[in-house]
This record gives structure tokens, C-alpha cells and sequence, in this order.
């Protein structure tokens, strides 16, 4: 054998080696953020199993100003349960069998991806196994969205080392987003968007600033109502950010970093002005640096659905990484 047909078999066989192997790898998933795939037959989707999905999975956002649903839902029949229906992220298969049935199958058809198999002797069965199982599901299917667009935001952000020179943090912030306002311990970046705009804050304050034996969602309010009067104003005149009134914010607590966070949502507005929003604030309760880490976003978008701008700001504050001294 001479050298050039050497050469051809190696070569050909490099390539059928490497189209091997990219078979055996599983589909990337696709599909728009937010979004789920309902696989079920058209007579349970039209009846109480349907009625009892919508209820749970396009359920209203909460904190939002205007009703939108925690999930666009897709229906599709059982027969069509291929090509690009099995592309998408979350996947609910609803059916009757034999037996009552919930599994949670990860990456079946494409990666990354949570299929839940519902089924059931009866309709009342499918509508208990949902009930029972929606928290989870909705969980898995919403950790699953932030870590897409984290993935999106990674493929191109800003230059980290002014966040992180000066708060000891990394911030995972999309390109498209500018800094507006920098102070010694404030920091805001903003992001233009048709119609509006969605905004980034990140500042610090003592770690005495929100008390848990004291009432905390008051605490938080003026925290944010002070900052607010300092740093964040209309163009008119004693216009000034202030949280609304009339909606009570949501607060939760739950762990970013594994630090303790108070997490709170609500509706923004400006003092003497017609502007409002939505916004979500992230206080991380940080004893290494003897500090209450604030981070929030914010967005004013009158004429646009508002679901998935905060869903953005959500990911980027959920990249939070404290730096250890």
C-alpha cells in the first residue's frame, strides 16, 4: 500500500470514527425560554386534566403588574410525540394506563431536558398525580430556564473586573448592558430595549440594615426607598424610584451561594410620575464581608409582556459567585 492510499484510509476512517461518536451524542434541545411541550390526547387536554395543567403550569407570575402565565404551553396529540416536539427542554407526557404512574426522565429525546410521564386509570387519577407532583415539576422546568439563559448570557457578557474589583463578586451580564451610574458602594447598569428598558442595580449596605427579629419586608422597603431617593430618578423634577403601595410586595427566603437571601417582588414606581414596573431584589446576607449584598433588576417596558425581561434580570442575579478573601 502506498502512502497516499494510507493516508485516504486513515483519513476515512478518522471521519467515520468522528460521525460515530456525534450519533451517539443526544440532540441539543432548542425552543423559546419559558416555553413546555404538553404531549396528550386532544379529548383530556379539552376536559378537567387540561383545565388542571393550565391551572398549574399558566398560572399567573406573581409580582408582575399585568396577568401573564408562568408557562407558554404547547399541545400536541400522543401520535405527534417526534421531530422537533422532542427538541424542547420540558416535555409532559399526559395518558390513561394501566396503572398510576409519575417518572421524571431526564434528557430522553434531547439534552438538557426533563420529561415527566404522567399517567392513570382514570382522569381523576392524571389530575391527582398533577396536583400532587406540579411544585417539582415546576421547579425542575424553572431552574432548567435560568440555566439556558445563563448559557445564552455566557456567550457574550461585559468585562466582569469593574463588578468584581469592586464588590468581590462575579456577575454573568449579557453585552447589551452599559453602565449609567457608578458610585463607591452602587452600582447600575441599564440595557435599551424597543419600547423601554431593563435595569441592573448592585450595591451594598451594613449587614445591621435588615433585622429577622424585626418586620423584614418593611426593612427591605426602606432599604430600597432609600436608594431609590439617592440614585434612581425621573427626568422631571422630584421624580425619585419608589416601591408601590398599593401591590405588597412578595418576599421568600432562599439561598443564593449558599448564603442566605431574602428574595422580593414587587412593582416599582416613580414619586410624581406616571412610570412603574416590575422588580425583583435579591438581599444576600453575607457575614464574610460584614454586609447585606443587594442585587436587582428592574424593567420599564409600558407596552411589552414582562415575563421573560425579568426572567433575564433573574438569571444574571442568579450567576451571583462571592469571591473568598
Amino acid at each position: 500500500m502506498n502512502k497516499t492510499h494510507f493516508l485516504f484510509l486513515l483519513i476515512s476512517l478518522m471521519l467515520f470514527s468522528c460521525k460515530k461518536e456525534n450519533d451517539s451524542l443526544p440532540r441539543k434541545t432548542s425552543g423559546k425560554i419559558n416555553t413546555i411541550s404538553v404531549i396528550i390526547e386532544d379529548q383530556l387536554w379539552n376536559g378537567d386534566v387540561g383545565d388542571s395543567i393550565r391551572n398549574k403550569f399558566a398560572s399567573p407570575v406573581i409580582g408582575l403588574p399585568q396577568e401573564e402565565p408562568l408557562f407558554n404551553i404547547n399541545q400536541y396529540p400522543v401520535k405527534l410525540l417526534e421531530g422537533f416536539m422532542t427538541d424542547t427542554r420540558a416535555i409532559i407526557v399526559v395518558k390513561k394506563g394501566e396503572i398510576n404512574k409519575f417518572e421524571i426522565v431526564k434528557d430522553q429525546y434531547a439534552s438538557p431536558q426533563n420529561v415527566f410521564h404522567i399517567s392513570g386509570k382514570t382522569s381523576t387519577d392524571i389530575i391527582t398525580s398533577i396536583e400532587k407532583n406540579a411544585p417539582k415539576m415546576i421547579q425542575l422546568i424553572k431552574q432548567a430556564e435560568i440555566a439556558e439563559s445563563q448559557r445564552i448570557n455566557g456567550q457574550s457578557h461585559i468585562d466582569p473586573k469593574v463588578i468584581s474589583n469592586k464588590f468581590h463578586i462575579t456577575l454573568q451580564v449579557p453585552s447589551g448592558y452599559a453602565y449609567v451610574l457608578h458610585k463607591s458602594n452602587f452600582m447600575w447598569l441599564k440595557k435599551e430595549i424597543i419600547g423601554g428598558n431593563t435595569s441592573l442595580l448592585i450595591y451594598q449596605v451594613p449587614l445591621s440594615t435588615i433585622k429577622k427579629d424585626a418586620d423584614l419586608i418593611s426593612s427591605i422597603i426602606k432599604m430600597r426607598d432609600s436608594i431609590g431617593k439617592l440614585y434612581i430618578s425621573g427626568t422631571e423634577p422630584d421624580t425619585n424610584m419608589t416601591t408601590e403601595e398599593a401591590y405588597a410586595p412578595y418576599l421568600f427566603k432562599i439561598t443564593l451561594d449558599d448564603k442566605e437571601t431574602y428574595e422580593t417582588k414587587g412593582t416599582w414606581e416613580l414619586n410624581n410620575d406616571f412610570m412603574s414596573g416590575p422588580f425583583i431584589n435579591y438581599a444576600i446576607v453575607d457575614k464574610e464581608y460584614n454586609r447585606i449584598l443587594v442585587l436587582e433588576g428592574f424593567c420599564y417596558a409600558p407596552s411589552k409582556e414582562k415575563r421573560d425581561l425579568m426572567h433575564e434580570l433573574e438569571a444574571i442575579i442568579k450567576s451571583v459567585d462571592v469571591l473568598k478573601r
